[in-house]
């Protein structure tokens, strides 16, 4: 049987050769980057000069003075001024696997090797099939009904798409139902969706969203009553307008705030009775609970219509079923994503699946209970300034200082510079947010972490 001419060039004994020369050397340089470093004085000069350049080139500066070499080892990264950090961040949820992981490096290898760097509408290779029925296979596993998977760019873009679907099949429907808190993206129709009216100053009017409150824990069955009265009279008031209701399952950008499975499908099971569409937004969740996603951590897969993924898959897609199949047109781009991140989002999601990482004794849990320990440990020895943990799977936050936002700010800045990168989340209280990198960290990268967001927090209240 004949193959491609490509598949023998992949097997040729040079290639293999030069893959693991080429990976034996990188292991050789990350192999120094053994703990937190601080910059080199003698490059310290040039960096800041260049990231002064690079904040009027794309006309605002970097959050964090953040260039990077090209160079990590799990969960440190070496920046270009030499100095080393922690990163628990993972440029918000992306580095899923950390920095100058070994698979990652030969997938990006076979990547490089191969005739395109991006893939598209008229042209895929046979990687985007492979991941596109792994995507599928994953999100189906606990009785889904996903039938379709379409790639793009940007989580903004998925969901953009995820909206498109809805509204057509939903025509002449022009309303969104969304929670008060969400994150859905920043585009033009995104910014109307995300509640942060500050995200939207000086655009003009674009979707019509209303809103619901979303879970509170302290308050479960007065919140769920509270949120399903509302539901209600937004159903009441604008009969038939509703093309479909986006679920965040952990509130993001709002500060880590994980759901419940009644509130959910309490809500679902309205929307379901009204025949609105149900879209699961999970570009920072999936991946991140012990599920491989959060609607299947919460229960809720004879519930969901539309799902979008992003971030720890590399290529973001939207997922939904066949009823709502858009027709000829509404969905199109000329770059679906690069042949790099097909290959690494295809090999991350079969690790996620197959190796370890998911269930109750998963490693994504043992993870978050060796983080959440340490964060609680902290919190016994801080008690004035630290309050938490929060947050589930790989997504963890705590409030420092009360949650007031000048200080958290200051914090994560200084905290950056002690050698942790993190982010913040949240609004009244503002909390400081970790993505653990759980294909690539240790516990004792995590016990390090720690040692070293403890040390910057007793240095800020002397």
């Amino acid at each position: 049987m004949r193959r491609p001419i490509a598949n023998e060039f992949m097997a040729d004994p040079r290639i293999r050769e030069a893959k693991k020369v080429l990976l034996q050397t990188r292991d050789e340089y990350s192999a120094r980057l053994t703990g937190v470093r601080p910059p080199d004085s003698d490059l310290k000069m040039d960096y800041e000069r260049l990231m002064r350049e690079y904040g009027d080139l794309r006309g605002g500066r970097l959050f964090y003075p953040y260039l990077g070499s090209g160079l990590g080892n799990g969960a440190l990264v070496e920046l270009a001024d030499g100095s080393v950090k922690y990163d628990f961040i993972s440029g918000i949820g992306v580095h899923h696997w950390g920095h100058s992981h070994a698979a990652i490096m030969e997938a990006s290898l076979d990547a490089a090797l191969s005739d395109t760097v991006m893939q598209g509408n008229l042209q895929q290779n046979v990687e985007s099939v492979e991941l596109a029925r792994t995507l599928l296979e994953g999100g189906n596993r606990k009785g889904a009904r996903l039938a379709h998977c379409f790639f793009s760019t940007s989580g903004a873009m998925a969901n953009e798409n995820a909206l498109k679907v809805m509204f057509q099949y939903k025509y002449p429907a022009n309303r969104i139902l969304a929670f008060e808190g969400c994150f859905m993206g920043r585009t033009l129709a995104l910014s109307h969706v995300t509640d942060k009216p500050e995200y939207r100053v000086g655009l003009p009017a674009g979707v019509s969203v209303d809103y619901v409150p979303y879970y509170v824990d302290e308050r479960p069955e007065e919140s769920t009553g509270r949120s399903l009265d509302q539901l209600k009279r937004h159903l009441k008031r604008y009969p038939g307008k509703h093309a479909g209701m986006v679920f965040e399952l952990v509130l993001g950008e709002g500060g880590f705030l994980p759901g419940n499975r009644e509130f959910f499908r309490e809500l679902m099971q309205v929307l379901r009775a009204h025949e609105i569409p149900i879209l699961v937004d999970e570009i920072q969740t999936f991946g991140r609970t012990t599920e491989l996603f959060a609607f299947q951590y919460f229960g809720l897969d004879d519930f969901v219509d539309v799902v979008t993924v992003g971030k720890a898959s590399q290529v973001c897609a939207t997922l939904f079923t066949d009823e709502l199949t858009p027709g000829p047109g509404l969905l199109s781009q000329t770059f679906t994503s690069s042949t790099a991140a097909i290959r690494v989002g295809r090999l991350i999601v079969r690790q996620l699946m197959d190796g370890g990482f998911l269930g109750p004794a998963g490693r994504i849990a043992r993870f978050h209970d060796r983080f959440v320990t340490r964060l609680q440990e902290m919190e016994a020895r801080l008690p004035d300034v630290v309050h938490g943990p929060y947050g589930i799977g790989a997504m963890v936050a705590f409030t420092a200082f009360g949650g007031h936002a000048e200080k958290v700010n200051r914090f994560i800045h200084a905290l950056f510079d002690a050698g942790v990168i993190g982010f913040y989340a949240g609004a009244d209280p503002t909390r400081v947010r970790f993505l653990i990198p759980v294909g690539a960290v240790t516990f004792n990268d995590i016990d390090a972490a720690v040692t070293i967001t403890e040390n910057t927090l007793a240095r800020m209240c002397r």
